[in-house]
């Protein structure tokens, strides 16, 4: 005991710090002694514990980050490149509505509801109508066709096909997208054209009561032929997305539906279909974003006759972005006017269209994050 005593009572070892320390509260040494410098003990105190006020007991304050990073950095950046998206298209709205404006004041007809377009004589006459029927028309078509056949792909592609075959149509689809516009049009006006000639034909034989198929021949450079063209350049935009949404379905969903007796077409049914359904509807808006904004395809398919009309399989025929490709060689002052003014038409139907896209995918966003 004597010299337990004693090893507690030598400052070398301890001494007073050590044994006045059970007279303390915890932590009141190192709160005190340490801080103050005035520990039982010959150690010196660290600068550094000094100014921040840590010790043993903690409660000093966290060293400071410095003011600019790499983070900052990158999020300075990232900010940077979104505004200049919102910048970029608040520039090409002013750029349209400034070249545009003149030629509207110069017009001797109602914009919007004209369906001639005489840009450039004297005095000038156009109108939008018969593009926007056109374009519209041309880019439903489009979509009647290439949706249904993009979702039975994209259904066989991620819950059919087995792996090997998926990856190979999988690839061969996303190929038609990198193919060229032109190219597109020519096959249509060079190849393509005889086929929907004869379509056209059996269309107006057997269906002419209906107004769509109604009318006389020639048959040929119609609103069908620039539809069906559409159709087959959209088709890998509707199908990839259609796939990746189908393939994001929860396996428990799929399994707990085959649990209960449900067929393979069953659990796509009540399973698949419903879980896919916003992001199905945000690929079919982007498909048709990109049939309105189509140009060369369409300019080289169509007919030229700015008529409005519901048949689609006599020639005629325009669209906004074909008629602007078309005329913009030849144009005046005040028929260059009035493409732009058309253009910017288009540039507000696409931007709508691209919004409720972008509306449908963030809906889709906080659906998944809900359910998870």
């Amino acid at each position: 005991m004597a010299d337990r005593h004693s090893r507690s009572a030598d400052v070398s070892t301890g001494g007073p710090g050590v044994t006045n320390s059970h007279a303390r509260p915890a932590g009141a040494t190192a709160s005190t002694g340490v801080l103050d410098g005035r520990s039982g003990g010959d150690a010196p105190v660290p600068p550094d514990l000094r100014h921040t006020g840590g010790g043993l007991g903690g409660g000093g304050s966290l060293p400071r980050r410095k003011g600019f990073g790499a983070e900052n950095a990158f999020r300075g950046l990232t900010l940077a490149a979104g505004t200049m998206v919102l910048v970029i298209i608040v520039a090409i709205t002013i750029f349209l509505v400034a070249k545009a404006i003149p030629a509207l004041q110069a017009n001797d007809a109602n914009f919007l509801t004209t369906k001639e377009w005489f840009a450039n004589e004297t005095p000038a006459r156009f109108g939008i109508a018969a593009l926007a029927w056109g374009t519209v028309v041309s880019a439903v078509i489009a979509l009647l066709v290439a949706v249904p056949i993009a979702l039975g792909i994209a259904l066989y592609l991620s819950h059919y096909a087995n792996k090997r075959i998926a990856t190979v149509l999988g690839f061969l689809i996303d190929l038609l997208a990198a193919v060229p516009s032109v190219v597109y049009g020519l096959w249509g006006l060079m190849v393509f054209i005889d086929p929907v000639r004869d379509l056209s034909v059996w269309l107006n034989k057997y269906f002419s009561w209906l107004p769509f198929f109604n009318g006389e021949a020639p048959f040929g450079r119609s609103l069908l032929l620039g539809g069906l063209v559409l159709a087959i350049m959209v088709l890998p935009i509707i199908t990839s997305l259609s796939r990746e949404v189908f393939m994001q379905t929860p396996t428990a969903n799929e399994e707990a539906a085959l649990a209960l007796g449900a067929t393979k077409w069953e659990m796509i049914r009540t399973a698949v279909l419903p879980y896919g359904r916003p992001g199905v509807i945000a690929s079919v808006m982007l498909g048709l974003g990109r049939a309105l904004g189509e140009t060369i395809a369409l300019a080289m398919t169509l007919g030229f006759l700015n008529v409005i009309s519901l048949n689609v399989i006599e020639n005629g025929g325009n669209s906004i972005a074909a008629n602007i490709a078309n005329g913009f060689g030849e144009a005046g002052e005040i028929g260059r006017g009035a493409l732009i003014a058309s253009g910017l038409v288009l540039f507000t139907i696409t931007l709508i269209v691209n919004m409720i896209a972008r509306a449908i995918i963030y809906r889709r966003r906080e659906f998944t994050e809900s359910a998870a």
